[in-house]
């Protein structure tokens, strides 16, 4: 989860001013919190979060223990392929989370040839992701989806319509599993360039290349 601090701080002469920061991982927010704290002039903290819910600092340290063991700080990427001569769909997700104070990566991809075009395929990679994050446990938590199809994105986010009568059942899909495991997303489009694991994983699954991997990342 991202939140941003707003704090009002007082000087040894009591003078007061409140500051309002980036948003941040609920983690680096506490320790920054905590911090401040031991400073003995921090006179009113809130965090709030991406719904604009605020969070006292006892219910934030409350959250971040319950979640500590479960996966969290989840991010996913998705990306699906089309190839219209074989009318075969690759598809590819890379998951990001934190459990048990360590750094993972999730990569999976899967060939799949019921789909008709790449919208289909792009909204059945997201799907794949969705039933990644219930195989891993994920459930009521803020989830970021992250992917370079316009059209997927937006009609998640209900920008644009779905008029496709398709494409609205791969929407109902989703959204009805989402539901069911009590995540919040939210959406961010981006490059190709910027989505080149997810899309890398699709092309492989085209290929007949079968991933399925979990990497803990180490800091360098």
């Amino acid at each position: 989860m991202n939140v941003r601090i707003e704090l009002t701080y007082r000087t040894a002469k009591g003078t007061e001013t409140t500051f309002s920061s980036d948003q941040m991982r609920a983690a680096k927010a506490m320790l920054i919190a905590d911090d401040f704290d031991r400073t003995g002039r921090m006179k009113e903290i809130a965090f709030i979060d991406e719904q604009d819910t605020s969070w006292t600092m006892k219910e934030m340290k409350k959250y971040l223990e319950e979640i500590e063991t479960e996966p969290h700080d989840v991010t996913v990427y998705f990306d699906g392929g089309f190839d219209l001569k074989t009318k075969r769909s690759g598809l590819g997700c890379v998951i990001y989370y934190h459990q048990n104070k360590k750094a993972f990566r999730l990569r999976k991809n899967a060939l799949v040839e019921e789909l008709n075009t790449n919208n289909e395929a792009e909204y059945a990679a997201f799907h794949l992701g969705v039933k990644e994050l219930e195989d891993l446990g994920v459930h009521h938590l803020p989830v970021v989806f992250v992917g370079d199809s316009q059209v997927v994105i937006n009609q998640l986010n209900g920008e644009w319509p779905c008029v496709e009568e398709e494409l609205n059942r791969w929407a109902d899909r989703i959204e009805n599993k989402l539901d069911k495991l009590g995540i919040t997303p939210a959406y961010r489009a981006v490059s190709r360039k910027e989505n080149r694991e997810a899309d890398q994983l699709a092309s492989q699954a085209l290929k007949d290349i079968d991933i399925s991997s979990t990497l803990e990342l180490t800091k360098e």
